[in-house]
């Protein structure tokens, strides 16, 4: 598939399409547990196809799990029945970090997680199918902690950024291995912490080295959308700075802003609550939120309606249903 033809095409369109960050509606519908689905790339697979049976999104996406590349580099993961993986503690410090060695891709699941795209991608043929990595910022604060982290930019930058350097060194490779094995249309690189930095800190600590992986497999088979739930709309700049040919913001920014400031070529994607509303609301006030924010939008034939982060477990078949049933209604408008 020619992304870029695609990503035209939605653009062109007088329709809006929906692409929401969802799959454990999925397991749920075929009675797996979160800790099968994200351990078993068959599960997890089987999961993202059920859904793009059900529901008519434009790509089908994976899990955000934010703990499958730090769990490759060696940190401790503790896996709920019902709930995504935990990292428990940090991994290195300023003074180990130059000893850390940077994973193979047979490490902890990212074998699984490479099985899981390419089943995904064999199994549906009526969309793009969208892999998932974490950026380099939010990785690095796994493995340093957070609150080390972010005071680490200031007092250990020089640890901070070869721990950077790793860290991008093992997505570039994660993201080239979902690009030439699995057959994914692209993949989804979720920095929700580069969201706690300045808009010049995140120039320099995250969006220079999410620009190289992009740099690296970025084509026009093969387009990469940058998340950051964590932006309030303050580096919204040092996002569009890293040339992803798409950005997806959480509920956290005003979408109208994110709009303006994006350039009219690539998509533009959020931003519904995926808890405060998809997840708390009744049906009737998800259709009210869904139709405000695609009426707010109708100006930019760039966005894509998307929830503001992954859709976590035990969201309602009918709010899911009420999310679709919205736009249906508005493109019939």
């Amino acid at each position: 598939m020619e992304i870029k033809s695609w990503m035209e095409q939605i653009i062109q369109s007088p329709d809006r399409y929906a692409i929401p960050i969802m799959t454990h509606p999925g397991i749920e519908m075929l009675g797996y547990s979160v800790r099968e689905a994200v351990q078993n790339g068959e599960v997890h697979a089987r999961a993202i196809k059920a859904l793009s049976d059900k529901y008519p999104s434009k790509a089908s996406t994976v899990i955000m799990d934010l703990t499958v590349e730090a769990e490759a580099f060696g940190c401790d993961i503790s896996f709920p029945e019902e709930d995504m993986p935990h990292i428990s503690g940090k991994l290195v410090d300023a003074s180990t970090v130059e000893r850390l060695k940077v994973p193979s891709l047979t490490a902890g699941r990212i074998p699984q997680y490479l099985k899981a795209n390419r089943l995904a991608v064999g199994m549906i043929d009526t969309r793009p199918v969208l892999a998932g990595v974490i950026g380099p910022f939010s990785l690095a604060g796994r493995l340093f902690g957070m609150s080390e982290i972010m005071t680490g930019c200031y007092l250990e930058t020089d640890a901070v950024e070869l721990l950077l350097e790793k860290c991008t060194q093992f997505i570039l490779s994660y993201a080239t291995a979902l690009k030439q094995e699995s057959g994914c249309a692209g993949i989804v690189i979720a920095e929700p912490a580069a969201g706690l930095l300045s808009n010049d800190d995140c120039l320099q600590f995250s969006s220079r080295y999410v620009k190289r992986i992009i740099e690296s497999v970025q084509d026009e088979q093969f387009m990469v959308v940058l998340h950051n739930c964590g932006n309030r709309g303050h580096c919204t700049d040092a996002m569009i700075q890293t040339g992803a040919a798409a950005y997806h913001f959480g509920n956290a920014a005003n979408m109208m802003e994110a709009l303006a400031q994006c350039p009219a070529d690539v998509l533009v994607m959020g931003n519904i609550d995926p808890v405060a509303v998809l997840q708390m609301l009744p049906p009737e006030k998800v259709k009210e939120k869904v139709t405000q924010l695609l009426e707010e939008t109708a100006p930019y034939p760039n966005f894509v309606l998307s929830t503001g982060c992954d859709v976590p477990p035990h969201v309602s078949p009918e709010n899911i249903r009420a999310f679709y049933d919205a736009l249906a209604a508005f493109n019939q408008k």
